[in-house]
């Protein structure tokens, strides 16, 4: 399942659930957010609304689904507006209309680390049979999410490996035509080739590539002397 996978599964999640939990006193808007590195983003959203009210957050790098991923538990504000937690974050929801937020943690295990945000822009909102509904949504997805980024992780270590071999092999031939430029041992024409990248100021293997490339083309224009 390849990453564009990942986010159109997610951007129907939120959508749905969206959809599902709004009523007609309120309107509720969802989003996803992943935590890598210590960085924040938001990876899929039921709604524009959603979106900026996470890409808030991310910038401050503090909020309730942020909070609710870093403790691994729920979070839910009640009343936005009297609420005295991230004080740099609610007033801004506050002033796109939302009245109460929940923040749920996917279980990805090791996988990742990522939590939904829920907005609903009515002040208390969201009682504990909603939360026990939105909890098992999430832990239904986090099944499906945890073997996405999982399968997404191994296709993007195995397209890494065919680089690296795919590197490994120029390299090995731009060794081959220094040693038979230069009628020199192995060691030697590696040596030349990490001259000629460090004084190029240029990666190895683009340096490799490059010779083996003008090489190819015909007589080589450029002879990798001492």
């Amino acid at each position: 399942m390849h990453s564009e996978d990942i986010t159109g599964f997610l951007t129907e999640f939120t959508t749905v659930l969206a959809q599902r939990l709004s009523a007609a006193e309120a309107t509720i808007d969802c989003a996803v957010n992943l935590l890598r590195q210590h960085k924040a983003a938001t990876v899929a959203s039921s709604s524009a609304r959603a979106v900026a009210l996470d890409e808030t957050q991310n910038r401050l790098r503090d909020g309730p689904c942020l909070s609710a991923i870093r403790q691994h538990t729920v979070v839910r504000v009640g009343d936005v507006a009297t609420d005295t937690r991230w004080p740099g974050y609610l007033p801004a929801a506050a002033a796109q209309g939302i009245g109460s937020i929940v923040g749920v943690p996917f279980d990805l295990g090791e996988e990742a680390r990522a939590g939904l945000n829920v907005y609903s822009d009515r002040a208390h909102d969201f009682d504990p049979e909603t939360i026990a509904t939105i909890e098992h949504e999430v832990a239904l997805a986090s099944s499906a999410l945890r073997l996405a980024v999982r399968l997404a992780r191994h296709q993007e270590n195995e397209a890494d490996l065919q680089a690296a071999l795919a590197s490994r092999t120029t390299i090995d031939l731009a060794v081959g035509i220094i040693m038979g430029q230069n009628r020199c041992p192995q060691e030697e024409a590696i040596e030349i080739l990490k001259a000629v990248s460090s004084h190029r100021n240029i990666k190895l293997r683009q340096v490799a590539s490059d010779l083996v490339a003008t090489v190819g083309r015909g007589p080589a224009a450029t002879h990798f002397g001492h």
